[in-house]
């Protein structure tokens, strides 16, 4: 069947004014999609290693590992260990009385003075290689010496460093140490605690 030429071109006409009318009531819907789509996108920052959320009523628990403390910024006048510290693993000889030493300790002497301890290597004889970084300490800037040292019982004594303090460190209960540190006269102490292994 043929539609005279005059149909055909009304025929048109009213198949463009549905079209115009579906597209127009179909604009809102795109805009409403986009805003959808916009806010189903994955943030820039990522959730904190830990965390939880909820699915249905089960707790869905992020099984990223936390960053080290070591990896935060410091703060101004704190004590920060080189970046490069390693902590070498006590081999299977090691006594375990010695071997709990090992690992990197934080704390604070006199309850205001950072201090990080890194007991990088420990021996089957209870010789160790450490590194010790301080932060504000009455006169002194904050640094980092590197040492070594004897455990003998429950006290690690270190040599004198090359800053010219001494310091010993007994472990009360595992995981904990008290610290004593002294230099020029002066005397400071604090408990430090394991931060890593």
């Amino acid at each position: 069947m043929r539609i005279p030429v005059l149909g055909r071109k009304l025929a048109q006409e009213r198949v463009g004014s549905r079209l115009l009318a579906r597209s127009s009531g179909l604009l809102p819907m795109l805009g409403v999609v986009a805003t959808l789509v916009a806010c189903q996108s994955t943030p820039d920052t990522q959730p904190v290693a830990g965390s939880q959320a909820v699915v249905g009523s089960q707790p869905v628990v992020d099984p990223q590992p936390a960053l080290a403390a070591a990896a935060a910024p410091a703060l101004p006048n704190s004590a920060v260990l080189d970046q490069t510290v390693a902590v070498v693993p006590p081999a299977k000889g090691v006594p375990s009385r010695y071997a709990a030493f090992s690992g990197i300790w934080a704390g604070q002497l006199n309850g205001m003075y950072d201090g990080k301890l890194a007991v990088l290597t420990v021996s089957s004889g209870g010789q160790v290689t450490v590194s010790y970084a301080w932060g504000d300490l009455a006169d002194n800037k904050p640094g980092v010496a590197d040492g070594s040292g004897r455990i003998v019982g429950s006290t690690l004594k270190l040599g004198r460093l090359p800053n010219g303090a001494d310091i010993t460190a007994t472990m009360p209960s595992p995981g904990t140490l008290n610290v004593t540190y002294a230099l020029a006269g002066q005397t400071y102490t604090g408990s430090f605690v394991r931060v890593s292994q």
